[in-house]
């Protein structure tokens, strides 16, 4: 069965449990999804009011972007138990020969760099998320803003989370070339997600602080 299938206490029975997925990765993001509902909760209530009818149009499409982030970020969910079994397989594999050795040492390298991929796109699309959140910090209706606050929340704890899971992966390989790219890459997207996300939270604390 989908992890997303589940009802939301046997998601987290299972999460709580000694089994291997979900985990650390998986939590991301179904955490970034609920994040990301929350913005498009806030955008459902500003369409329709005539208060806001010359950002309608604008609303529907970040309303559009934010269902496709949140269908993408459950299909995460899935794909990082997906990933882990062959990485938790190879680190099973003998190495009592030079030639086991060396077949384990590449079996590893190449599912490090499969598992790295889902947390990868766990924090791309979180970021995506997270810049979404701020222009509806900015122009969603203010009876429920203080959502946007809360969503932008779980998108950052997302976005970081997929950072910690890259780096353990980025860990165990060799390839320096890829290494250096794919850190470079996670640094960005944590450096700018982040501003971006405080700077939207300080944004909704000022808007909803009397």
């Amino acid at each position: 069965m989908s992890m997303t299938a589940k009802s939301c206490s046997d998601f987290l029975e299972v999460l709580a449990s000694k089994a291997p997925v979900p985990g650390g990765g998986g939590a991301a993001a179904m955490g970034g999804a609920i994040g990301m509902a929350l913005s498009n909760m806030v955008g459902n209530l500003t369409v329709g009011k005539k208060k806001y009818a010359d950002v309608e149009e604008e609303v529907k499409e970040l309303l559009d972007k934010g269902y496709k982030i949140i269908e993408e970020l459950k299909l995460l969910v899935d794909k990082d138990a997906e990933v882990f079994e062959p990485l938790s397989k190879a680190y099973s594999m003998p190495k009592e020969t030079p030639e086991q050795a060396k077949l384990k040492e590449e079996t590893l390298e190449a599912c490090s760099k499969v598992a790295c991929s889902v947390p990868l796109d766990i924090m791309r699309k979180s970021y995506e998320g997270i810049k979404i959140h701020q222009r509806m910090g900015q122009i969603g209706t203010l009876i429920a803003i203080s959502d946007v606050g809360c969503g932008v929340v779980f998108l950052k704890a997302a976005l970081i989370s997929g950072y910690l899971n890259v780096i353990i992966n980025l860990n165990t390989i060799k390839d320096q070339e890829y290494v250096a790219t794919v850190t470079e890459e996670i640094n960005r997207l944590l450096e700018e997600g982040s501003k971006v996300a405080d700077a939207t939270l300080d944004l909704v604390i000022g808007k909803i602080k009397k």
